[in-house]
């Protein structure tokens, strides 16, 4: 078991610390025996690991040697809970998304429930789908003006999605005429989401698209995350709900991408 600390480059120790911060995420709350454990660790260096991660706000410590994820930066809440979080905004901005899809075009979909929302708008338009969220395909599976293709992967259920290595050798493989994705945090510009394997899949997506189009309901611009997949001027279109802070919209519309404030 390596001691970590100073004989570790800085880079290692930044990339270990990711890795345990994105552990403790999605479990929840982890000892700091298992986070040493799995990073390979002395005790000792995991608990300067810790340590660093609670300055940048990313875990808490808990009582009797116990850590647990800073939910606001590192966790996302079920596909399930989050298809009816916000459902007026998501509503409203799915109409808009909706009107910038051509009928016969093809449309990269990923587990974004804004996506969803988007895609029951289109419920009579014949489309090529290509999605990696089984919640997606269930959604589209009785359209018979819809051609689906789903890609392989690792499911997982918190997401209702497939993910890894080979979904994204899919992805990589097609090009669709748009891609419709959200994010979970804004910051300076770029676009991020609490976990590594969900964000490798939105950058794959938003590069296999001739337009991507972002879904954002106004929450998300004060929301931090941990994985940056884009730039706000990767998208030809950003649409967002009428309750965005005026500041935001501001700063997004000097980017440049086209930005539709859905009513």
């Amino acid at each position: 078991m390596s001691t970590g600390g100073g004989r570790a480059s800085a880079e290692a120790v930044r990339r270990r610390r990711r890795l345990i911060a994105e552990k403790v995420a999605k479990r929840g709350t982890m000892s700091v025996e298992d986070v040493a454990s799995e990073a390979g660790v002395s005790t000792m260096t995991a608990y300067r690991d810790i340590e660093a991660l609670v300055e940048e706000g990313l875990v808490t410590r808990q009582g009797r040697g116990t850590v647990s994820a800073a939910a606001s930066r590192l966790s996302e809440v079920s596909a399930l809970l989050r298809l009816e979080q916000n459902s007026a905004e998501k509503a409203a901005i799915a109409r808009a998304a909706a009107a910038l899809i051509r009928p016969g075009s093809s449309v990269l979909i990923d587990d974004s429930t804004s996506a969803l929302w988007a895609l029951r708008e289109l419920a009579s338009v014949p489309l090529t789908v290509v999605t990696n969220s089984l919640l997606v395909a269930r959604e589209v599976e009785p359209r018979s003006a819809v051609r689906l293709l789903v890609t392989g992967g690792e499911y997982q259920p918190w997401a209702e999605s497939l993910l890894g290595k080979t979904a994204l050798d899919m992805i990589d493989g097609v090009r669709t005429d748009y891609c419709l994705l959200s994010a979970s945090g804004i910051s300076d510009g770029r676009c991020f989401h609490p976990y590594e394997d969900v964000a490798l899949v939105k950058r794959a997506m938003v590069a296999s698209a001739e337009k991507a189009i972002l879904l954002l309901d106004h929450t998300k611009f004060a929301r931090r995350a941990l994985h940056s997949f884009a730039a706000l001027t990767d998208f030809s279109h950003i649409v967002t709900d009428s309750a965005i802070d005026p500041a935001d919209l501001e700063l997004v519309r000097q980017l440049g991408p086209e930005v539709i404030v859905a009513e």
